[in-house]
């Protein structure tokens, strides 16, 4: 049978700076997705997407088309309502741990499907398997089942959803297309219109330590996903948010763990309180319950309640001692003065030579592996003070991850003005 259209012929169209048709589209992820289009085609179409872009509608239909590559989750039997939260990736960011249980013991629930950590960012699914007994893998009725009873759940995504992302995300790994913002964002709205949550809230990083260093590519992003949530009929809004420091305290799988039990036990540092409390209330008002104020239930204990049933249901204690690195070293102050900046992206890289990360999609990790900080910029230090305290178990890989960072500590004499706000802006 012929097909109905040449991926040759597309590929010169978006090269030359033209434009595909819907059906034109919708047979290419088609196409890619069943193997009719070679990988080294669909290299090249990627490419033309990168220099050329997707206007709103064939973007529009690319992402329609990557959700029907595969199947849909239906939450509409649930007793309560569903929002979800979707992060771009940090260093630090353990928002995901402290936020689902969060919401659901406010009454909204969310059905959490995450992944796995590559490079300077740290995966949700490897910081929770840091949990003895915890596991990733639940089936669609597991799922239902966790959300009804416990009202939040933190897993991975079935391979039967949007199977044409996970195809085109690796290839564009190995492409040098990953930052394409049409295909950034189709990738993220394909997954979580297919995963049928009711309301969507999207944390979209800006500063060194996130994939979009420049406030104006953020703004882009976000816009361009807000788009297309609501033009699939998801409610969704967006906050920019800082990243050009690391959130929190920590930087690795078991030491984030460990940082977000302290956030639902009434603690933990500001940041990480005020973020987790922000993206709460923006998910509790998409959802239809804006009259729930978070702070209260955080402060309460019963979002800790929730948290515990969340991990026990999926076999984890949630008493169990984490697990703790064999080595340590330190990175002190070299001088009395205020920590005037801690580059995010540095951290995170020194976090990943340790062990929390991984450079390819096999790699282990190690649980205990990470950075923990001092201070944070604005704090006052003193010369020998520990600024930085690197953790693993295999202390070859203390060199490396002192090498990253080089440059990335500055302590001044004076104040240093003062930082850009947590949250940016709203877009939405």
């Amino acid at each position: 049978m012929t097909a109905p259209f040449d991926a040759v012929e597309l590929i010169r169209t978006k090269r030359d700076g033209g434009r595909w048709g819907p059906a034109e589209v919708a047979w290419l992820i088609q196409a890619y997705t069943d193997g009719t289009i070679a990988e080294e085609q669909m290299s090249a179409l990627a490419m033309a997407v990168f220099f050329r872009g997707l206007d709103a509608e064939e973007l529009g239909g690319w992402t329609r088309a990557m959700i029907d590559s595969g199947e849909r989750l239906d939450f509409s039997r649930l007793s309560r309502p569903t929002a979800d939260k979707h992060s771009t990736g940090g260093v630090g960011d353990k928002i995901t741990l402290p936020l689902v249980p969060l919401v659901a013991a406010c009454g909204v629930a969310v059905p959490q499907l995450s992944g796995r950590g590559l490079g300077h960012t740290g995966g949700t699914l490897d910081k929770l398997e840091a949990i003895p007994g915890w596991r990733a893998a639940l089936s669609t009725q597991e799922m239902l089942d966790q959300l009804e009873t416990v009202g939040g759940v933190i897993c991975a995504a079935g391979s039967g959803l949007a199977p044409a992302d996970k195809k085109l995300y690796a290839l564009r790994d190995v492409t040098g297309t990953v930052e394409s913002i049409p295909l950034i964002a189709s990738s993220i709205m394909s997954k979580k219109i297919a995963e049928g949550t009711g309301a969507l809230v999207l944390d979209v990083k800006v500063g060194s330590g996130a994939f979009m260093k420049q406030l104006a590519d953020a703004r882009t992003l976000a816009t361009t996903m807000v788009a297309l949530g609501r033009g699939a009929g998801l409610p969704t809004v967006a906050l920019l948010t800082d990243m050009s420091t690391p959130l929190g305290l920590t930087a690795g799988n078991g030491l984030e763990v460990a940082e977000s039990v302290e956030v639902l036990s009434g603690g933990g540092p500001a940041d990480v309180v005020a973020l987790t409390l922000a993206l709460a209330r923006e998910m509790l008002s998409a959802a239809g319950r804006g009259d729930v104020d978070p702070e209260p239930v955080l402060a309460s204990g019963r979002a800790m309640d929730v948290w515990r049933a969340m991990v026990g249901a999926q076999g984890g204690n949630p008493d169990a001692a984490l697990p703790q690195a064999r080595e340590t070293e330190v990175v002190a102050a070299e001088a009395d003065g205020w920590l005037a900046e801690l580059d995010a992206m540095a951290v995170g890289v020194a976090a990943w030579r340790l062990g929390a990360g991984r450079a390819r999609k096999e790699d282990p990790v190690q649980a205990a592996a990470g950075v923990t900080l001092g201070a944070k910029p604005g704090d006052r230090v003193r010369k020998g003070q520990p600024l930085i305290r690197l953790h693993t178990d295999t202390p070859e890989r203390f060199a490396r991850a002192r090498e990253a960072l080089v440059g990335a500590v500055r302590v001044t004499a004076d104040p240093p003005p003062e930082r850009p706000p947590l949250v940016i802006e709203r877009i939405g």
